[in-house]
């Protein structure tokens, strides 16, 4: 049964190597380079380490880092979807859940039902952890557009109204940072980094 399940866990690990060739529209900070899935992950991990004090309620600081750690994964069989695309909705599709059930499927059975769940409860953005997750992975992009003198925003023709409207979600997870985030989109607007 160990063995059976440490086989099952090193195919996964393997697996979920692929998400580092996931490359995001958005680029890092201050740079040309497109960030991939795993970089994203990574710091939206610790920035939950560094921000959790600014949570609206009390949160479980590793819950909310597992969520952060897994909630792309899906993107390795389902591929980076752009926030703002007009196409193709950025909200949880039958090719994600589907992603969700094989990748996490890979895991002995207990481990893949609780990441299953963790996965469902990010996108459900019901908890107060599920929503603190949530406010840090729409802020990271803001910053890393605000250091690349409007980046992916200028690059793909993005306007304030739609910016401010994926963006305020933030405010469910931490009110300190969406006062932050808000003054930062202003700020982009006075700069003309983002058209209003």
């Amino acid at each position: 049964m160990e063995l059976t399940n440490l086989f099952r866990q090193i195919e996964f690990i393997k697996e979920v190597d692929k998400l580092k060739y996931i490359l995001r529209k958005t680029k890092l900070f201050a740079s040309d380079r497109n960030e991939n899935d795993a970089e994203h992950s990574w710091h939206l991990s610790l920035m939950a380490i560094v921000l959790a004090e600014h949570a609206n309620f009390p949160i479980d600081v590793l819950k909310v880092i597992k969520m952060l750690l897994i909630h792309d994964l899906v993107e390795i069989d389902a591929g980076d979807t752009f926030i703002y695309d007009t196409q193709k909705s950025h909200d949880n599709t039958v090719e994600e859940r589907q992603a969700a059930k094989r990748i996490f499927g890979l895991l002995p059975d207990h481990q893949a039902a609780e990441l299953i769940a963790l996965w469902e409860e990010f996108e459900e953005q019901q908890t107060n952890e599920a929503k603190f997750a949530r406010a840090m992975d729409r802020l990271e992009p803001l910053l890393q557009n605000t250091s690349n003198n409007g980046g992916t925003w200028r690059e793909f023709g993005v306007g304030y109204g739609d910016v401010y409207a994926k963006k305020q979600v933030i405010q469910q997870g931490s009110l300190t940072i969406w006062q932050y985030a808000e003054q930062l989109l202003n700020d982009s607007v006075e700069k003309g980094i983002l058209t209003k």
